[in-house]
């Protein structure tokens, strides 16, 4: 028998032989991330989204809130804000904070301030949806973007946070047609690796954290 012949008859040998798998098989009912042994889910978001150049901003309550919002905008120079959702229209102008209600002059919109639909702890992301009062603009198109969420909001991981979506819609006609994780603000390195923030979309995400637990 020829060498080839040999090597052969050696390979049908052990495909015809079956042999025990060496490896378990995998439980998918198990998140391939271990959770952090940090007590506060919180204190991880706050971390992961710093890490990703966002800004975190603790407010004990929606009164608290409004008074760290006047003092921010108060410290900028934009002076085209827009507000769509009309809780948050309520509890801003409030404050004497000045506004767009509507899509006036939305070129020229440098500060959106939406809500969103959770917060992601593990990966320190903002999960939002085309159902949100303004769509896929408010959150998308002005440079910089607020994002206004409560601790009731927030979940360890990802496949948590689309289960609170699927809960708060399970009418098929009114599912969001979008759903996307804003993880920081919008990046690119795709000409010489050299880091551009805001080229698909806002180049600064605040986020102010409002600690509804405290309240309810």
């Amino acid at each position: 028998m020829s060498a080839r012949e040999n090597i052969l008859s050696r390979i049908k040998q052990a495909l015809e032989t079956p042999t025990e798998n060496p490896m378990p098989k995998p439980d998918f009912s198990v998140g391939v991330y271990a959770k952090s042994e940090e007590e506060y889910p919180d204190v991880i978001f706050a971390e992961n989204f710093k890490k990703n150049n966002g800004d975190f901003y603790y407010c004990e309550s929606p009164e608290a809130f409004v008074n760290e919002l006047r003092r921010l905008l108060g410290r900028r120079d934009e002076e085209n804000i827009y507000i769509w959702d009309r809780y948050l229209q309520k509890l801003i102008e409030k404050g004497g904070v000045k506004f767009l209600y509507d899509d006036t002059d939305f070129l020229r919109a440098e500060i959106g301030v939406t809500k969103c639909e959770a917060l992601v702890a593990r990966t320190g992301s903002v999960l939002i949806s085309s159902r949100q009062t303004g769509g896929r603009r408010l959150s998308i198109y002005p440079p910089v973007n607020i994002v206004v969420a409560f601790a009731s909001q927030l979940v360890y991981n990802v496949q948590e946070g689309l289960a609170l979506i699927r809960g708060k819609y399970k009418d098929e006609e009114v599912f969001p047609s979008m759903i996307s994780l804003v993880t920081g603000p919008s990046r690119t390195a795709d000409i010489e690796k050299t880091l551009v923030l805001g080229a698909h979309g806002p180049k600064e995400i605040i986020l102010f954290f409002i600690d509804d637990n405290l309240t309810s």
